[in-house]
C-alpha cells in the first residue's frame, strides 16, 4: 500500500531526471508530506506522445462519479485485480503513468496500538517511479477535466512484509519506456514486487502522522529520547 509520499527535489529537477518536459502546472515542491487528494508528480508518455511531467490529483475518480466523494477514495489499485475492476481496466491498457517521489511512508503499530511511521526510499538513492493509472473526470459545474491518478500495489516482498503486507509497484529505469507504452506492448509482467534489495527504510517521528505536518525534519531518522 502507499498512503503518503515525499518529494524532496523541486519538481522541475525531477522532470529532468526522468527526461520529461515539465508542464506549465507542476505540483509544488519540495513536499515532505504528500497526502491523498493532493497533487502528485506524474510522468506521462506513449508511442506518439513526448514524455511530460505534470500534476495530477492523487485519488482516481471514475468517470461515472457525480462528485469526487461519490464512492471510495481510490488512491491505490491492486495489480492482481486491476483488469477486473471497471474503475481501472481501461486505464491499465491506455492510461499508464509513473507517479514519481523521493520516498513514501508506511506504518506499524507498537505494543499499545500507537502508529509508528517509516520512511522508505531506494537503496541507490535514485527517485522512485511507481506504476500508476490515470483517469480524467469532468467537473459538473465548470465542465473542466480533472486528471486523477492511482498507484498500483502488489503483495509485499519478503523484507517489506516486516512493515506492511502490500507495497507499490516500483518501475525500474530500464522499464520506464515499456510501462509508458513508448516501447510497445507487454507491460503486464512489470506489475510485480520490487526485488528484495531495492528498498530501504528507517523510523521517523510521529509528527508525520498529521496530514498538516510539513518540513524536511519529517524524513529524518527518529531519535529515541
Amino acid at each position: 500500500m502507499c498512503g503518503r509520499m515525499a518529494l524532496t527535489l523541486p519538481p522541475a529537477a525531477m522532470a529532468q531526471i526522468f527526461e520529461a518536459a515539465p508542464a506549465n502546472t507542476l505540483p509544488e515542491g519540495p513536499n515532505y508530506n504528500i497526502c491523498p487528494t493532493n497533487d502528485v508528480a506524474v510522468i506521462t508518455g506513449g508511442p506518439d506522445q513526448p514524455r511530460q511531467m505534470e500534476a495530477m490529483r492523487w485519488g482516481l475518480i471514475p468517470a461515472w462519479y457525480k462528485k469526487p466523494n461519490d464512492g471510495p477514495l481510490l488512491i491505490n489499485a491492486r495489480a492482481e485485480t486491476v483488469l477486473e475492476k471497471p474503475a481501472f481496466r481501461s486505464a491499465v491498457h491506455d492510461r499508464r503513468v509513473l507517479v514519481v517521489a523521493s520516498g513514501f511512508y508506511e506504518w506499524t503499530k507498537d505494543a499499545i496500538g500507537g502508529r509508528d511511521p517509516w520512511y522508505i526510499t531506494r537503496r541507490d538513492g535514485a527517485p522512485l517511479a511507481f506504476a500508476g493509472l490515470w483517469q480524467g473526470w469532468r467537473t459538473p459545474d465548470t465542465g473542466e477535466t480533472m486528471r486523477t491518478v492511482a498507484a498500483l500495489t502488489v503483495a509485499a516482498n519478503t523484507p517489506m512484509q516486516a512493515i506492511h503486507h502490500r507495497m507499490p509497484v516500483v518501475i525500474e529505469r530500464a522499464d520506464i519506456g515499456l510501462w509508458l507504452g513508448e516501447n510497445g506492448k507487454g507491460a503486464a509482467p512489470l506489475m510485480r514486487a520490487a526485488a528484495d534489495d531495492v528498498l530501504q527504510w528507517h523510523r521517523v517521528d510521529r509528527a508525520v502522522n498529521s496530514n498538516r505536518a510539513s518540513g524536511p525534519e519529517l524524513i529524518e531518522p527518529f531519535q529515541q529520547d
